[in-house]
């Protein structure tokens, strides 16, 4: 390939060189995926049945549990193509568009969505008084079109700069799915520093972001620590702790892929990493949330033991 080429189509890290491996990667990846189409799907499905769900703490998550599948969606479905069929090649458009969706849910699950539904907890322990009043339908259904346009935007932005650099270093990418910090592995050296300043910008929000986080869950546990009752503390800590678990699970993976020492970095980290925060994460989403709310365990229950056995018919 010339200097300042666009290629035909890309490489991708094979999980294995064997056939035996590669339909076990192929089952192992069907599984996860599985998993997460049932569990998101069961969420989704109960939060838009059960009218006692219609809250904005359920109207979040039912938006995660889309984001959720949207990611996971994006990258495994050719992951697991490529390991049966025994192929690592995917298209320029197909690369494209892979990057295009997975920073589009990606950024909202966490530069958004997550910081919004802490929000909801922080105006739900921390002003209980003026929640119904702060958190309506309207202003629900506003921040989230604007958390879905906002990373449209800021996803065509990233994608456009990403794949208007010239590769220069072949087209073999270093990871199951195109990430872009693999694809700016190719480019040349000049124009890496352009697509550099974007992601020092994205550094900058996701690190506004935690910092939102962190103070207002320093808010939230002074409130709960000042609430008199044990079953209050309890009711406060169990609508908190599943999103605080999501949130630590998604930063931990995202932020130790992209920020971890150059001595630290080897395709099989890389590669675990990237299945972490990409795979894993959107199907153990669902069962974090159900663990602790009785609420949503119930909507679920009632759904598999009553939509299913009468024709799929949903409970009011």
């Amino acid at each position: 390939m010339s200097n300042s080429s666009f290629p035909t189509e890309f490489l991708l890290l094979p999980f294995a060189h064997t056939c035996e491996v590669q339909l076990l990667h192929f089952g192992l990846f069907l599984g996860i995926y599985l998993a997460a189409l049932l569990g998101n799907g069961l969420i989704l499905t109960a939060v838009a049945c059960n009218h006692r769900l219609h809250t904005p703490m359920y109207f979040f998550l039912l938006n995660l549990a889309l984001l959720d599948l949207g990611t996971i969606t994006t990258t495994v479905p050719k992951a697991m193509a490529n390991s049966l069929w025994d192929t690592r090649a995917i298209s320029f458009i197909g690369c494209a568009t892979q990057v295009f969706m997975f920073v589009t849910f990606v950024t909202a699950e966490f530069f958004s969505l997550l910081t919004i539904m802490d929000y909801d907890r922080y105006v739900a322990i921390c002003k209980p008084l003026h929640y119904g009043t702060i958190m309506t339908s309207r202003t629900c259904v506003n921040m989230t079109t604007a958390t879905w346009g906002s990373t449209f935007l800021y996803a065509v932005l990233h994608t456009a700069n990403t794949f208007s650099l010239p590769l220069c270093q072949g087209n073999a990418l270093d990871q199951f799915f195109c990430e872009i910090p693999q694809i700016l592995k190719l480019s040349c050296s000049d124009a890496y520093i352009k697509e550099a300043r974007l992601i020092v910008v994205s550094a900058c929000l996701l690190f506004g972001c935690f910092v939102f986080l962190v103070l207002s869950y320093v808010q939230i546990f002074r409130a709960v620590l000042r609430i008199s009752s044990m079953q209050g503390r309890h009711k406060a800590f169990s609508t908190c702790l599943p999103h605080l678990a999501v949130v630590s699970l998604f930063i931990s993976t995202a932020i130790f892929s992209y920020l971890k020492p150059p001595s630290m970095s080897s395709s099989s980290l890389n590669l675990l990493l990237a299945v972490l925060y990409s795979v894993v994460t959107p199907a153990v989403n669902p069962l974090i949330y159900s663990m602790r709310n009785r609420e949503l365990k119930d909507a679920v229950w009632k759904l598999t033991n009553g939509c299913f056995s009468e024709g799929i018919i949903c409970p009011s």
